[in-house]
């Protein structure tokens, strides 16, 4: 069975190939290099002993994918994680977000419309609940206006699925909103590894404690939390990888109760920044320069998911702890430095 994997090069993607063929499926990777290297499917075949179809390509161009899906008539599944994903970036480049991460959307499902059948599974993000009013956040929680372009990608890109899988009963789909993934693959073979300066917290907070960024920069500790820095739920890659291996088999095997369907993934868990550097620090055994400086636009006070939902129906839960998912990350950094 074949998989095409959109931004399979990325972090959360790579990990997922792995998974993927783990599972024996024959996977298709499409990335367009932007925010990756083709080196990782070296790291991917060190993991399963088998490199994916790689094909570089650039899903903004209509007539690119028109041609992919033309020349891979067998795919049977998709999972589309190509897309920006830096909430600060989105703010101060918003017409590159909608871009990127909605024309790109509308130009598979055109394609995936036309086949008998379809599965789909869409990367989307707890961001779509803005500051939600209770925690942890249920699927039931209302989708409130985006506080950032980045988050209201994801709203749009999440209407227009359930749009289109109301018109098109061949389509299944499942959208995964995940909360904050990190880590890396426990044979550090592959990891998160943004290009130019990290955008998220803890890639800077690993290049930070190896010596390659100066002070890591805290966005505002003036919250309404216990020590005064946002809270988020931090989720292992490779927990949140193997979630869309299942959902894909779920919309596979036809056991989905409605052709779009929608999931938390993430551990439940709430840390807030400081939290997440003092585990840094127990882990790394290092001390960490940081320093609180003002807000950050497009920031909420907090967020962590109900995982229930997912756990009840998937039959899926995370399993690693946050110190057991940054010690990955801080060992993935340890390596690519040598």
């Amino acid at each position: 069975m074949k998989v095409l994997v959109t931004g399979g090069l990325g972090f959360i993607g790579s990990h997922t190939v792995v998974e993927l063929q783990n599972k024996g499926l024959e996977v298709i990777i499409i990335d367009d290099l932007s925010n990756s290297s083709e080196k990782v499917l070296d790291g991917i075949f060190a993991i399963t002993g088998k490199k994916p179809i790689f094909e570089k390509l650039d899903l903004k161009e209509k007539s690119e994918v028109e041609d992919f899906f033309k020349k891979h008539t067998d795919i049977s599944g998709v999972i589309h994680f190509a897309a920006s994903k830096a909430v600060g970036e989105s703010v101060e480049n918003p017409l590159l977000y909608y871009e990127n991460n909605i024309g790109t959307l509308v130009y598979i499902l055109k394609e995936l419309s036309k086949k008998d059948k379809a599965s789909f599974i869409f990367s989307s993000s707890c961001t779509v609940y803005g500051q939600a009013d209770k925690m942890p956040i249920t699927e039931d929680a209302p989708v409130k206006t985006a506080e950032s372009p980045y988050g209201n990608t994801k709203q749009i890109g999440e209407e227009i699925i359930s749009d289109t899988c109301k018109v098109t009963p061949s389509l299944n789909a499942i959208a995964l909103r995940y909360f904050n993934p990190m880590g890396a693959h426990p044979s550090t073979e592959i990891g998160e590894l943004p290009i130019g300066v990290p955008q998220n917290l803890v890639p800077y907070i690993t290049q930070t404690g190896i010596g390659m960024r100066e002070q890591l920069s805290v966005f505002g500790g003036d919250y309404p939390t216990e020590d005064g820095t946002c809270i988020r739920d931090y989720i292992h890659v490779v927990d949140l990888a193997k979630a869309h291996v299942i959902a894909l088999q779920r919309l596979l095997e036809g056991k989905n109760d409605d052709n779009y369907e929608v999931f938390n993934l993430g551990t439940g868990t709430g840390s807030s920044v400081l939290e997440a550097i003092k585990s840094f620090e127990k882990v790394s055994e290092k001390k960490l320069n940081y320093k609180i400086v003002d807000r950050r636009a497009g920031d909420i006070t907090a967020a962590y998911a109900s995982t229930d939902k997912a756990n009840n129906i998937l039959g899926w839960k995370a399993a690693s702890t946050l110190d057991e998912a940054m010690k990955s990350a801080w060992d993935w950094e340890v390596k690519i430095r040598k």
